[in-house]
């Protein structure tokens, strides 16, 4: 469960740097970098919360 909550945690503080960024900083290129690492992060942690769905101690 811990390795779970820590994932969802993980994505989140990585999306709100990104969206304050993104916010302050507002270039289209940089706007691009950003949704292409917010989407590679975002199939990362749905793979691990996958793989780790089944070993719940």
């Amino acid at each position: 469960m811990s390795e779970k909550l820590m994932a969802i945690l993980a994505l989140g503080l990585l999306i709100g740097f990104l969206v304050i960024l993104v916010w302050y900083v507002p270039r289209w290129d940089l706007g691009g970098v950003v949704a292409a690492t917010l989407v590679l992060a975002v199939i990362d942690t749905v793979q691990i919360l996958r793989r780790h769905g089944g070993s719940d101690k």
